[in-house]
């Protein structure tokens, strides 16, 4: 062999390897849980249970502390997670600005640009072939199989598991997108719903729940051989720190309570003891379905896809989980609203990372980085930016303040760690300044100190202005 030979030949290769490398496109799995909040996870500091699954993609790559959902309730988050939209730029039949379950679950048919404009639609120009499992709640129109996925299986628990891990397994001509909606830890909703349910809806909620009230029987049991009182003593959950209500607490908030018995009764009734099973039981139905988690991710390790996957793991937002005497979701506090957020794809995310700093918002962001790994420009909301930098542990110009959005008002969210709320009760409009850097568990507010004075006009203009203007409330 010539040199000039051995010059071209190791040339080519050259190349080929930059050239695969700028073409590579990996497999994308999307696993989300529902109702779950950030904390909820050992890797995050939770000593009450343990979650190998989901720490391990943490471990390997990166978790975020600042992920916000865009709306804390299940139907407008998972219409953000597939649109890249906040589910207040839809309206239902009545005309109404989607902001709670009903509304969501009330859009008509969606607009052609819309359609155009989703997750699926992008990624399928970027020849990804796209797969779906489990819980849905969106609308005709956006559900998984309108948008062009193929449906891998309706159920939302082991047999969701076990499908995507054969999936998985299998040989694909080319790369894919899998989404994994897995329903725990929901199931903890009917420990409040069993006590009071006396509405219609939540008579009609209970009656359908049977396998549901199973699982949450399985997750109250105490451990076996232990009394009641070693129980309390070294197994159960305490109660959380910010157990009381919050110093005068919104009227919105008092009203979202009180406008369902079951949440009513549970604040107003509900033993010390009450709300430490509830904890009890939330931390079992996470392992619950962490041990899915699991079963996906030694499919992927054994069938050699790990290497060019990219994980992603979220949920569509959290439960109240005792704090402020609460339970179930809709309300701006972290319990709430701040989700788990990690990504992992080894040899590309580097390991080990926790990001404390970046305020990310998984209805918005996620469209923009799926697209930026699959290649493809693909935008919806302009305010969604992609996480790739971040993950990758790019040091960047980043937002310094992000909004969310419920049923009870509108919320901004700043870098520092301040949160500005406007509250809407039957016409009436409420403020509340809140400082997680001084009082991370939201037992006060700060609106009328003078110190925060420029700080609250800034959040003010944040929100009329680059969150939610005046036409889009």
């Amino acid at each position: 062999m010539s040199k000039y030979f051995l010059l071209f030949f190791v040339f080519a290769i050259g190349c080929k390897t930059k050239q695969s490398q700028v073409q590579e496109k990996p497999n994308i799995l999307y696993i989300y849980t529902d109702q779950q909040h950030a904390n909820m996870m050992h890797a995050a500091g939770n000593k009450w249970l343990k979650t190998p699954a989901m720490d391990y993609i943490a471990n390997n790559g990166i978790r975020f502390t600042r992920a916000y959902c865009t709306n804390p309730v299940c139907s407008p988050s998972r219409i953000s997670l597939m649109t890249g939209r906040f589910a207040g730029a839809f309206k239902d039949t009545k005309g109404d600005v989607v902001k709670e379950n009903h509304g969501a679950m009330d859009i008509p048919e969606v607009s052609s640009e819309i359609r155009n404009s989703t997750i699926a639609a992008f990624l399928k120009k970027a020849d990804y072939k796209l797969l779906f499992g489990g819980k849905q709640h969106v609308p005709p129109s956006l559900t998984a199989e309108a948008l062009g996925f193929k449906n891998m299986s309706n159920d939302e628990r082991f047999e969701l598991a076990n499908t995507a891990a054969e999936t998985i397994k299998k040989k694909h001509e080319k790369p894919w997108f899998m989404v994994v909606s897995l329903v725990n830890p929901h199931d903890i909703c009917y420990m409040a719903i069993r006590e009071k349910a006396t509405s219609k809806f939540d008579a009609k909620v209970l009656e359908k729940g049977v396998h549901e009230l199973s699982v949450l029987d399985e997750a109250l049991k105490m451990p076996d051989g232990i009394s009641e009182e070693d129980f309390f003593a070294s197994y159960c959950p305490p109660l959380p720190a910010n157990y009381e209500p919050q110093f005068e607490e919104p009227a919105a908030l008092r009203n979202l309570i009180d406008s369902r018995p079951m949440r009513k009764n549970a604040r107003d009734n509900f033993t010390d003891k009450q709300w430490r099973r509830h904890r009890w039981a939330y931390c079992r139905l996470v392992e619950r379905v962490d041990q899915q988690i699991q079963i996906i991710l030694t499919a992927l390790q054994e069938s050699g896809n790990e290497k060019n996957t990219l994980v992603m793991f979220s949920s569509d937002h959290g439960d109240m989980d005792g704090s402020h005497r609460m339970e179930h979701k809709s309300t701006f506090y972290e319990e709430s609203a701040n989700i788990p957020f990690t990504a992992m794809w080894k040899g590309h995310i580097p390991a080990g990372q926790v990001n404390t700093t970046h305020l990310i918002s998984n209805g918005l962001d996620l469209l923009p980085t799926l697209c930026d790994y699959a290649q493809v420009e693909g935008v919806s909301d302009p305010r969604g930016k992609s996480l790739r930098p971040l993950f990758e542990g790019k040091d960047l110009a980043w937002r310094t303040t992000l909004g969310v959005e419920s049923e009870v008002g509108n919320m901004v969210v700043h870098q520092d760690g301040l949160k500005y709320i406007r509250y809407k009760n039957k016409g009436e409009v409420e403020e509340q300044l809140l400082d997680l850097s001084k009082d991370p568990g939201e037992t006060t507010h700060f609106t009328n100190n003078p110190e925060y004075r420029k700080r609250l006009s800034m959040l003010r203009n944040e929100l009329e202005t680059q969150w939610f203007p005046k036409n889009f409330n």
